[in-house]
């Protein structure tokens, strides 16, 4: 999906250089999940029941809160 291409890409350019090992840790099994449970977190607002996990989704929605 270009959409989650899109987030993840600029997650990648904006933020991962300078995040944390267990922020990288993270976003590397965010990114092992299928595209349509990546929809359902990036796209749909699904929660994550991960906190870790709900932060670096939050970060790569430019929000500050999970």
């Amino acid at each position: 999906m270009r959409e989650l291409d899109f987030l993840l890409e600029r997650y990648m350019q904006q933020h991962y250089a300078d995040a944390s090992a267990k922020e990288k840790a993270a976003f590397r099994q965010l990114l092992t999940l299928s595209d349509p449970a990546l929809a359902d977190y990036l796209l749909r607002g699904e929660p994550h029941n991960d906190s870790l996990i709900s932060s670096v989704i939050a970060r790569i929605l430019g929000r500050t809160d999970p």
